[in-house]
């Protein structure tokens, strides 16, 4: 039998797995996982607000007039 758990609370997510049914290695690579991930998805978000603002900012260009150019 699997006796594994999941507690989740607002600050913290608390994994228990059985010894006998998952070794340490396993373990290690879960973790190395998570985090490569969450790495990836952080960069992935700063980069489309940074998308977003140029896109924006670009726009303004075409669709004002500068008052140097007066």
């Amino acid at each position: 039998m699997n006796s594994s758990s999941l507690e989740i609370t607002e600050n913290q997510y608390c994994i228990k797995l059985s010894k006998d049914t998952f070794d340490l290695s396993l373990v290690r690579q879960l973790i190395k996982r998570i985090q490569a991930e969450e790495l990836f998805f952080n960069r992935r978000n700063e980069s489309l607000d940074d998308d977003i603002i140029s896109r924006n900012s670009s726009e303004y260009d075409e669709n004002f007039d500068r008052l140097e150019e007066k």
